[in-house]
């Protein structure tokens, strides 16, 4: 035989997007109340500390809008023309909002360090009174989501926004505390740095992790040094190159490779079984159900002209 192939294809039913639709909507509810009272409160002051979690709270629940509407989309079933369904639309749910946080970010930033130098007069009791409302509410919506925070990149985000929120309400209880017991009008505009500085290196993070997911990067923590060992090592199998790993959503990772076997493999029955053994040692060690396994002969790379290292 000059040339022969075998494809297979791993499968799992764990593919399946969790339903989150009703932890997030309580958390968009609640983050919209929120942000209502809270931006009543930012005219009524005047307080920088508070205008930035206002400003904050307004990304956060267009970012809970945008995780809301992704969790109605990710449980759509996938179709010829949409092979993954919408499993990636969290991806870039997460993305769009940490780029939103980085923003309002950038932004508080800014306008703190101009107040610093002119800080504005800012009524600390009334300013208690609105953190407190916005604490209160921002633990209701961490405790909401905490328990499936880690399930999807979608998910994350929420958690995120909601604890980054209840942080931002802890920053502007400081600055009302530290005002109406020294008079100390600057303490808004650190409260305001201190918000930013909670947000910024989160949102870089969620940033970067949903990059690696849209440039099809290998997953974290898979080795592929290390799948490459464990294919040469089932036996019959020969080589394997054009090896690759990506993820295409939260717990969804997807793997493809040539292996290269013997002639006769193809000829004796050992194909089909080769096959079995390789996605059972990819599922098994590495915990990939979805794998795209092509067996080829000796010489077929050499006539391939896609074939590359």
């Amino acid at each position: 035989m000059g040339h022969g192939h075998d494809h297979g294809h791993g499968h799992s039913h764990a593919t399946a997007a969790p339903d989150q639709r009703r932890r997030i909507g309580v958390a968009l509810g609640i983050t919209g109340a929120i942000l209502v009272a809270q931006l009543v409160g930012a005219v009524w002051t005047g307080s920088l500390a508070l205008l930035t979690d206002t400003a904050h709270m307004l990304t956060d629940v267009l970012g809970l809008a945008v995780a809301f509407v992704a969790s109605h989309l990710m449980l759509r079933p996938s179709s010829a023309r949409r092979t993954w369904g919408f499993r990636r639309i969290e991806v870039l749910a997460a993305q769009a909002q940490a780029g939103i946080l980085l923003a309002v970010g950038v932004f508080a930033a800014v306008e703190a360090l101009h107040r610093l130098s002119d800080p504005p007069k800012v009524p600390g009791a009334e300013l208690l009174v609105f953190g407190v409302i916005g604490l209160v509410g921002n633990l209701i919506s961490v405790a909401v989501l905490a328990s499936q925070r880690a399930s999807t990149f979608n998910m994350r985000a929420a958690f995120l926004e909601a604890a980054s929120d209840a942080l931002g309400s802890v920053g502007v209880i400081a600055a009302a505390v530290v005002i109406s017991l020294t008079g100390w009008q600057a303490a808004d505009a650190v409260a305001g740095l201190a918000i930013v500085a909670l947000i910024v290196p989160r949102a870089v993070m969620l940033l970067r992790e949903t990059a690696s997911v849209l440039m099809e990067f290998t997953p974290p923590g898979l080795d592929l040094d290390e799948v490459r060992r464990h294919i040469l090592e089932v036996e019959h199998v020969q080589g394997v190159h054009e090896l690759h790993a990506s993820t295409v959503a939260s717990g969804l990772p997807v793997l493809s490779a040539h292996v290269v076997v013997a002639d006769e493999c193809f000829n004796d029955g050992h194909a089909p079984e080769i096959l079995r053994a390789l996605k059972e040692c990819i599922s098994a060690h590495f915990a990939i159900a979805h794998s795209t396994i092509e067996l080829e002969t000796p010489g077929f790379d050499a006539v391939d002209p896609a074939h590359h290292d």
